[in-house]
């Protein structure tokens, strides 16, 4: 009977520790098969989380583009419109300066150009008083009148040039100038001034000169206007340093 009993007991052991090795092998299992679930589970969370972090900086991005999109057009918008506010004002105030300044300038005159020679015509003035004095000893004058003949006022003064021509222009007496003053005049359009020759007439037969016509040149000007000589012959004093016959300034 102890015999079998000892048998029995070993035998209960015996599977005890069998089945504690196999719940011991089982547990392990369990445990290592859990472990690389939560292994995975971790990896795919690092992967989900390191995958969602350009995803989410990419989505940050891609609204951070849209939300400064977003302000770039309300902002360029609202730059347009402070821009055209901006710019129709100054357009305005620009109108209203610059017509202030134009009539300004008008008023006061400034911006009109000087008279040119396409400009004016001249003439000798053939009245009574203006007529030189064939009979007068020495010196006398005759005047030549200038007339502002455009549409635009302009500004003239100072000495015109005189080139007295015979008829076939092969004789030239440039006249000098007096040692007047002068200063300048404004003619409207149709308005005219005019200055005077000193001239030296003599009805001698020798030592005379025959002008046939008169360059006309405007003061600051390099074209002439060409009219004919009214009156009579000259005292030659071409080479002569201190003429009777000169031009004195405008006005």
């Amino acid at each position: 009977m102890r015999s079998s009993t000892t048998a029995r007991t070993a035998r209960r052991r015996t599977l005890r520790v069998a089945v504690a090795a196999l719940t011991a092998v089982a547990g392990l299992t369990l445990t290592a098969c859990s472990g690389s679930d939560a292994t995975g589970t971790k990896a795919a969370g690092q992967s989900d989380t390191g995958s969602a972090a350009p995803g989410s900086s990419g989505a940050g991005s891609s609204a951070g583009a849209q939300g400064s999109d977003g302000q770039a057009d309300s902002g360029a918008k609202a730059d347009t419109k402070a821009d055209a506010k901006a710019g129709a004002a100054g357009k305005q105030s620009g109108k209203q300066s610059g017509g202030g300044q134009a009539a300004g300038a008008g008023k006061a005159g400034s911006g009109v150009e000087r008279c040119h020679t396409s400009g004016l015509k001249a003439a000798f003035a053939m009245g009574g008083d203006a007529a030189p004095d064939p009979n007068a000893g020495g010196s006398t004058t005759t005047s030549v009148v200038l007339t502002n003949k455009g549409s635009r006022a302009c500004v003239i003064g100072g000495f015109p040039g005189v080139d007295l021509k015979s008829v076939n222009g092969g004789e030239r007496w440039s006249l000098v100038r007096s040692s007047a003053k002068h200063g300048s005049i404004t003619l409207g359009p149709g308005d005219s001034t005019d200055f005077t020759i000193n001239v030296a007439l003599t009805k001698e037969d020798k030592g005379f000169y025959q002008p046939a016509y008169a360059d006309i040149t405007p003061p600051n000007e390099t074209k002439a206007i060409t009219i004919e000589w009214p009156w009579g012959t000259l005292v030659d004093q071409r080479s002569a340093t201190h003429p009777a016959t000169f031009v004195n300034p405008i006005g």
